[in-house]
């Protein structure tokens, strides 16, 4: 292993600290150093814990000094993203009136982390109140998409996505309510799993009462620059607490994971216009996943375009209700504009329209399992456009609009609460290009499996293809 130890993978670090191949504290520095080379430029992370970690490097070390036992990410450096809590340090969303919200106790899958001796070396940045699909709040300022400035890094994670890009760490927290793991995945051209909801134990003792379509569709998530490491930090992330009586205690592996399943392929769509590189993007993973064994069908899952629609105007009615006011108040100008622009769109519903949709939910959700039946793995886009242009939902309702037709491939699965994992194909002018893997509830490990193939087929490292800071 000649590479710079920031380059090193979570697993790479991990066994090389295990057996004192590396200290922690080696590891640390190098990914601190890197940090600070290349942060300042795209602003990935909102704050970085020098101190801190490398004082819980040094702990890691002397554990391995004295024999204890360790856990799978013993030394591995990872963020946290600002809207979750880590005890002492302010869980801000990216919003001034949070700037000293500080945390009292971690959040559960921090806490895991920390458990299972991973390193904690800065908090990744989201819009305010995670509410959009681009990086930026006037709290922290704004992430750049590592490839091109001009164009969104994807969020609400798009700090995450940005620093696992960059190579600011193995493993990076995210959360998922209608795209935010998986879209800036995408944009930056690294992995990102959306978990099935009660896989991740969701709580924030900071912000304790989660809105009903938070509870249903929201969940916790990795974002990595590769698929082992995003099994790996599953694996970690994935410990239960009676703090989300959600969480389910599913294995996290069946026994069919490892043989070729039937595939289908969603590859084009009438409701929004589709960019050639998409389209383009699945049709190479199908191919790559016929030439392992995968039988693929091209198929549209049941419901598309009605259960797309259902997730928005489920979460923006239920944010009538439970956060717009309080969110206009005190998020910045550019969340109150796209929040404006989302309501604007946005059919008013009563409160027996709001439950005759929790029915319907709940039978699309039935067809989709018997969908999973015949189909256990679905294969479509991201988004159906190209990476969108910084800053686009701030022009009009109508904007917003297309934008959310392009996004439909991730609202109508979130809104069933299933998992989805993204995974880089390769580059396209300039940008990287991907697709989505999805499956039915607690099936991670058929997204993973089939990741790891198209992932080899495609070769693809998004730090091979940056200019060298």
């Amino acid at each position: 292993m000649t590479q710079a130890l920031w380059r090193w993978s979570a697993e790479q670090v991990a066994s090389a600290v295990r057996s004192q191949q590396v200290s922690a504290r080696e590891v640390t520095q190098s990914v601190l150093d890197r940090i600070d080379a290349v942060n300042p430029r795209i602003n990935a992370l909102a704050s970085v814990h020098h101190e801190t970690a490398l004082a819980a490097a040094d702990a890691a070390d002397g554990a391995v000094a004295r024999g204890e036992a360790l856990g799978p990410l013993h030394g591995v450096p990872v963020t946290i993203k600002i809207n979750i809590d880590v005890a002492g340090e302010p869980t801000t969303d990216g919003v001034h009136a949070f700037k000293d919200n500080t945390a009292t106790r971690d959040s559960p899958l921090v806490q895991s982390l920390r458990e299972a001796g991973a390193v904690i070396v800065g908090r990744n940045n989201a819009p305010a109140f995670s509410l959009r699909w681009f990086t930026d709040n006037a709290l922290h300022g704004r992430t750049l998409n590592p490839f091109d400035a001009g164009v969104t890094p994807g969020g609400s994670s798009g700090g995450a996505a940005a620093a696992a890009a960059m190579g600011m760490g193995a493993i990076h927290h995210g959360n998922d309510y209608g795209g935010s793991v998986r879209y800036p995945a995408w944009c930056c051209g690294v992995v990102g799993l959306r978990t099935t909801v009660g896989r991740i134990p969701s709580y924030k003792a900071s912000a304790p009462n989660r809105l009903i379509s938070n509870q249903q569709m929201s969940v916790q998530g990795p974002l990595t620059r590769t698929v082992a490491d995003a099994r790996l930090a599953l694996s970690v992330m994935a410990q239960g607490s009676p703090l989300d009586p959600q969480w389910v205690p599913a294995p996290l592996g069946y026994p069919d994971s490892s043989r070729p399943v039937r595939v289908a392929v969603f590859r084009h769509w009438n409701g929004s216009a589709v960019d050639p590189s998409v389209s383009q993007a699945v049709d190479t993973a199908a191919k790559w996943l016929a030439q392992a064994g995968y039988a693929v069908d091209e198929v549209e899952p049941p419901h598309f375009a009605e259960v797309s629609a259902m997730q928005f105007e489920m979460v923006m009615n239920d944010m009538r209700r439970g956060g717009a006011p309080f969110m206009n108040e005190h998020g910045d100008g550019a969340l109150r504009t796209a929040l404006s622009h989302y309501l604007a769109i946005t059919p008013e519903w009563n409160r027996d329209q709001y439950l005759d949709a929790l029915t319907r939910r709940f039978n699309i959700a039935r067809d989709w399992a018997v969908f999973f039946e015949q189909y256990p793995l679905l294969l479509m886009p991201n988004s159906w456009e190209r990476q969108f242009p910084v800053d686009a939902d701030q022009a009009s309702p109508e904007r917003v609009a297309q934008i959310l037709l392009a996004q439909s491939p991730m609202l109508g699965t979130a809104v069933l609460g299933l998992p989805g994992l993204s995974v880089p194909v390769g580059m396209e002018q300039g940008l990287p290009t991907g697709v989505q893997l999805v499956a039915t509830r607690f099936r991670e490990d058929l997204l993973l499996q089939a990741g790891e193939i198209i992932e080899a087929a495609a070769g693809f490292a998004a730090l091979d293809h940056l200019a060298p800071s």
